[in-house]
């Protein structure tokens, strides 16, 4: 198994555990007990839940980018309506049978005063779990939590991958396409991003005009050289989807990237607007590192530090280019281009 599918395993069985916990909680304020009906009936509105978010609805994501936060969860939670309704109307057909209730109880109850007020608990749940996906999605994978965690209140030294991926051409795509178009390439451009940055447990840093950063605990980045597949993964996504690049823009996006790998210090700042950031000369030599692209006319590099760290043996080829002081910089660093065999 893929470590996407079971990132959203592991998650479906957390939203099981928050929904089994609701479902001791009303258990508790509602009939001041707690039995195995209200886990089982929680646990599996979670299931039910996650079942949704990340295997159904996932896959509709480009047509819920059109709405507002509020809409999608609007949208979402007329979804979860029914499937509250559906799944406690099912354990409690399940329940009463067990329990030798007829059924014209099982019909009374589904528009009785409890059902309705477990469909407006759960809803709740439902729309608090929703709308933290959401927010996590736009602060990116973790930030959220590290927020609530307070986990970077105080500055902390760590060691981490960065890649800075750049699209080429960006001034003569915006002087040809005008700035909407060239905007909603940008946005197309960087969805291709998503399902790499899950599947190589990537972070996304931040976007700075047509650029992306991306970030990697160490293990994270070095295992399966998850920092170079992302790479391929992101130019593998535009070429299946070339065909529409050139209908809507008359070109496909190109693009290059720099890695390095040091030392940095992470932490939160800000007060009206918060952030985590990092700080650490290794995010100024990677900027410099994309940049020699053009010198060198290649789509990759790599410094030689990050490099021989790497187990890239059967799966890329890496070709020194030069040892070079780059700018700003007073140390040389050796460079290497990289290509798939």
């Amino acid at each position: 198994m893929n470590s996407v599918f079971i990132n959203k395993l592991r998650m479906i069985g957390e939203f099981s555990l928050i929904t089994a916990f609701a479902g001791i909680i009303y258990q508790l304020v509602d009939i001041k007990y707690v039995d195995h009906i209200g886990v089982i009936m929680g646990a599996s509105l979670g299931f039910g839940f996650g079942i949704i978010e990340l295997f159904i609805l996932s896959g509709l994501k480009k047509k819920f980018l059109k709405f507002s936060l509020f809409q999608s969860i609007f949208i979402k939670a007329i979804i979860y309506l029914i499937i509250i309704y559906f799944f406690s109307g099912l354990i409690g057909l399940l329940v009463g049978l067990s329990q030798g209730k007829e059924m014209e109880e099982f019909y009374a109850s589904l528009y009785g005063r409890e059902q309705f007020i477990l469909i407006i608990y759960t809803l709740t749940i439902y729309i608090l779990l929703s709308f933290y996906i959401q927010i996590n999605l736009l602060l990116g994978k973790g930030v959220l939590l590290k927020f609530l965690m307070g986990k970077y209140r105080k500055p902390t030294n760590e060691h981490r991958i960065f890649m800075f991926l750049d699209l080429k051409s960006s001034t003569t795509l915006a002087e040809r396409l005008g700035l909407e178009n060239y905007y909603a390439l940008l946005n197309d451009f960087f969805h291709e991003v998503s399902e790499p940055v899950r599947t190589t447990n990537a972070e996304i840093y931040q976007y700075v005009g047509d650029e992306v950063v991306f970030t990697w605990k160490t293990d994270d980045g070095l295992s399966n050289a998850n920092c170079l597949k992302i790479f391929y993964k992101i130019r593998e996504n535009v070429y299946q989807n070339r065909k529409y690049y050139r209908d809507k823009y008359g070109e496909i996006p190109d693009f290059k990237a720099g890695l390095h790998f040091g030392e940095v210090i992470s932490a939160q700042i800000g007060d009206i607007k918060r952030e985590i950031i990092y700080n650490g000369d290794v995010l100024n030599t990677s900027a410099r590192i994309q940049e020699q692209c053009n010198v060198f006319k290649c789509e990759l590099l790599i410094s030689g530090i990050l490099l021989n760290k790497l187990n890239i043996e059967n799966e890329y080829n890496a070709e020194k280019m030069d040892t070079i002081k780059l700018r700003g910089k007073e140390n040389e660093i050796e460079l290497y281009s990289l290509s798939e065999f």
